[in-house]
């Protein structure tokens, strides 16, 4: 795998999103904004501006507003274009950033079986896999850290960051010999484990780089945690014959799964951009100032 261009991403965005009930009845959670652009849009991005030219989607009942998104809207151009629009710009780039392609996951099944939805639209080719929930930055971005990776490596590979210890029961985590200071070879991998049984602090966050054996792992699993087909317990099966890497990118994680995860997120990404750090710089230290006590009621 590693001489060959990956050219295809899966990002899963299936789930019910129950944490952002009850907007997420109505609206995808990975379609709530993060600044001024949905969530998911920045899981494409990273995948484009690492040489990704196509996009599977991998959805569920009511999500088809995020296929739409991706594509051209001619009424809405034509008017943004009578009125000359900035925005105009921003859409049709948008509507060709790649070709984005969506499959629909009858039943929540866990992330192992989002993944496994994928294989008809991906094919015997590898491909990466995107969480969107995961704000992954850095510079060059994950997602070209982890293909790099694996083209170095010649195998699957999956971003790893280090959590605190009393976090480990939130994440799959992994652990291996290592390879060189930022990477192992897998040689374990535990879903969600106790604290006093995990093997190591490397929590999996993604991206992912796999081949298309992973498919062949996905059939071959039982139902794991929680009564799903846990993607965790593939990578493990497919560890056992052939190497699997975890590699420690470099960069910044953000955490957009949760409600006040998505709040802190937007704030951190609105302090990245020059349009908008100056106002939330401002807010910033006025919102201080009266959580201080500081600011005389009279202007509050």
């Amino acid at each position: 795998m590693g001489t060959k261009q990956v050219g295809t991403a899966v990002i899963t965005a299936a789930g019910f999103g129950t944490r952002f009930l009850p907007i997420s009845k109505a609206v995808p959670k990975e379609m709530l904004p993060l600044v001024d652009k949905p969530v998911i849009q920045y899981a494409v991005e990273q995948a484009v501006e690492a040489g990704i030219t196509r996009v599977v989607l991998v959805t569920s009942r009511g999500k088809g507003m995020m296929e739409d998104y991706f594509g051209p809207h001619p009424e809405l151009e034509r008017t943004l274009e009578e009125r000359q629009s900035p925005k105009l710009a921003e859409l049709q780039r948008i509507a060709s950033l790649a070709e984005v392609v969506s499959v629909r996951q009858q039943y929540p099944q866990g992330l192992g079986h989002a993944v496994l939805t994928a294989k008809p639209a991906v094919g015997d080719e590898p491909f990466v896999v995107l969480l969107p929930d995961e704000i992954l930055l850095g510079s060059p971005s994950p997602t070209r850290q982890l293909l790099d990776a694996s083209a170095r490596l010649g195998g699957s590979v999956i971003g790893v960051g280090r959590v605190a210890r009393e976090d480990v029961s939130r994440y799959g985590i992994a652990s291996g010999e290592p390879v060189d200071e930022r990477t192992l070879r897998l040689g374990r991998v535990v879903e969600k484990p106790p604290v006093a049984e995990a093997p190591s602090d490397l929590a999996i966050f993604g991206p992912y780089v796999f081949n298309p054996a992973i498919f062949d792992a996905l059939e071959h699993i039982e139902p794991g945690a929680g009564g799903e087909l846990q993607l965790t317990d593939a990578i493990a099966l497919l560890a056992q014959s052939e190497p699997v890497f975890a590699h420690r990118f470099e960069g910044h994680r953000h955490d957009a799964g949760t409600p006040f995860g998505l709040l802190t997120t937007a704030v951190e990404l609105a302090l990245e951009r020059p349009d908008y750090a100056p106002q939330v710089r401002a807010w910033l230290t006025a919102l201080t100032g009266r959580l201080a006590g500081d600011t005389p009621p009279a202007a509050r």
